[in-house]
């Protein structure tokens, strides 16, 4: 309960056809063909804006590629997913953080002030992880208005429906990041994709290199998209279990859940300490995330599970005394 890996995994049709497969030797289609009016019409913008990627990781270091010089700029909103700033860096470009406040809100003019000329790209994920909070589409386009490349990543967008993917095409400067790592359960296979502007989609193509997905996960995204229906029963099996692990956890006291959009509850302790409450849950075999940095003082961040997964954690935290006695 990590991860935030989709506990259902993947379709079943995606299991069938990988093994059915008899082609591994054959290099993939680096234009992804098989798969491209398929998605055209998941996300409901042309073939011209999107871009697939071997994960959305691989599209956010192609996009600072493109934009960025040494020395360059990149806002981060933080707390946020850290491959913003680990990717800005391996790029030469410095990270400058605008913290979110109390509600993890993003500080839109406080993102406003920090723009300079070396000013490149702002990250925004929504839902944001770890938080689990959406970005209002109105906040969004105060930022887009300031003409700077924006990156809106919905990697968790099939827990919270909310999308500005179909704005993409009216504004230059927007960019839309997607993954199948979440709802589809493909996180292994690494896939994921990107929605540009038309020129800018095509420049990205130009950059990247040829072969960047491989079959398997083309096959996957491929069947996946053949099988939304199941796959979406499962989301909403995760969202159903969202709620229920939230009232559990805080019918106990122990945690303060948080309010989330995505497949991840963040909770502040309450009682206790979140390192000694990860390490005693460490040892029973259930694993979640632990913070220690601003803003995210002594919290945990637990993936949403099966229900089985649910109760096992809060059997465990029941037993939770605190302190060596505990252990």
């Amino acid at each position: 309960m990590d991860g935030n890996e989709n506990p259902y995994g993947c379709s079943p049709r995606v299991r069938r056809a990988l093994a059915k497969y008899a082609f591994y030797h054959i290099y993939p289609d680096p234009l992804h063909r098989e798969i491209m009016g398929p998605l055209e019409k998941y996300v409901g913008v042309g073939q011209e804006h999107i871009v697939i990627g071997s994960g959305s990781d691989e599209l956010i270091d192609l996009i600072l590629r493109v934009f960025l010089e040494p020395g360059d700029k990149v806002i981060n909103c933080a707390p946020t997913f850290g491959m913003y700033p680990f990717s800005t860096a391996v790029c030469g470009g410095r990270t400058v953080t605008v913290p979110r406040n109390a509600k993890y809100e993003v500080d839109i003019n406080g993102v406003k002030a920090a723009i300079d000329s070396r000013t490149k790209v702002i990250f925004i994920a929504s839902p944001n992880n770890p938080t689990g909070n959406v970005t209002p589409q109105k906040d969004l386009l105060k930022l887009v208005e300031t003409g700077i490349i924006v990156v809106m990543d919905e990697a968790y967008y099939e827990f919270c429906g909310q999308t500005v993917a179909p704005l993409v095409p009216e504004y230059p400067n927007l960019i839309v990041l997607r993954s199948f790592s979440k709802w589809a359960g493909l996180g292994g296979l690494r896939a994921g994709y990107g929605i540009f502007p038309s020129d800018l989609a095509e420049l990205i193509r130009r950059i990247k290199i040829p072969y960047n997905v491989n079959i398997a996960a083309m096959i996957a995204v491929r069947e996946s998209l053949d099988d939304k229906a199941y796959l979406q029963g499962k989301v909403k099996a995760i969202i159903i279990e969202r709620k229920r692990l939230s009232d559990k956890l805080k019918k106990q006291g122990l945690l303060s859940p948080l309010p989330s959009q995505a497949n991840f509850i963040l909770c502040p302790v309450v009682k206790g300490d979140a390192r000694e409450i990860k390490e005693w849950l460490d040892k029973r075999g259930i694993f979640v995330r632990y913070f220690d940095k601003p803003l995210l003082n002594n919290m945990l961040r637990i993936s949403v599970g099966k229900p089985e997964h649910t109760d096992a954690l809060i059997e465990a935290l029941a037993k939770y005394k605190g302190g060596r006695d505990g252990r």
